[in-house]
């Protein structure tokens, strides 16, 4: 893990520093494109789940499974329950979420996901899934130490991602991640490589897509 960090380090220092993440650590981020996030976000939670289930069937051993049907249960039962909860703070209905379309970036990201997990090897899938794990819990933390925003909606987002939980869930992905890539053959290593710069490349894209409204095409 600490390998594949660093060579995407200059991506995902780019997140750190890209304007719709300052935005939501200072509380300046107009609320259209947060709540364009937030739409987005939900739709790629439901493919993300998928991945979960997907890692769980894949899982080389009991306790790794439970680990993912765990992850994945918390999700559609819970997580996703609160982002509904969320979201109408900001004017969205469960409504709006439910036919939100995909824009170009989460189509890309959720279909990248769900390739590598249907087809990749296990720790190229653990690969593929760690940028949004880890990404999250270091910008939540990242964000803390600079101090709340005003805007108690961005402050409750910035604890979120900050709190022990996330953080020991990025830490045990992080720790399957080097269990199971250990002593990894070379072609094996490129492609977990591979996985994990291509997520946190579509990481930093998320970002763009929510700040510049992105849609496709013939919509817009």
């Amino acid at each position: 893990s600490a390998h594949v960090r660093e060579l995407a380090d200059p991506i995902w220092q780019a997140q750190f520093n890209h304007p719709f993440v300052r935005g939501i650590g200072d509380g300046t981020l107009e609320v259209e494109r947060f709540g364009h996030w937030l739409r987005q976000d939900y739709v790629y939670l439901v493919d993300y789940g998928r991945v979960f289930a997907y890692t769980a069937a894949r899982s080389p051993d009991l306790e790794t499974m439970q680990g993912f049907s765990k992850l994945l249960h918390g999700m559609l039962d819970g997580e996703m329950a609160l982002h509904r909860s969320y979201v109408a703070e900001f004017g969205i209905t469960t409504a709006d979420l439910l036919t939100t379309k995909k824009a170009p970036t989460c189509q890309g990201y959720t279909d990248f996901l769900l390739r590598v997990a249907a087809t990749g090897d296990f720790p190229e899938v653990i690969a593929a899934l760690l940028p949004c794990m880890w990404g999250y819990s270091d910008l939540g933390v990242h964000l803390a130490a600079q101090g709340l925003p005003d805007e108690e909606r961005y402050a409750r987002w910035i604890n979120t991602y900050a709190s022990e939980e996330f953080v020991e869930l990025a830490g045990w992905t992080r720790d399957l991640l080097d269990k199971h890539a250990a002593n990894a053959p070379d072609a094996l290593m490129r492609r977990i490589e591979d996985a994990f710069i291509t997520s946190c490349r579509y990481e930093l894209a998320f970002w763009e897509m929510a700040w510049i409204g992105e849609k496709w095409i013939d919509e817009r």
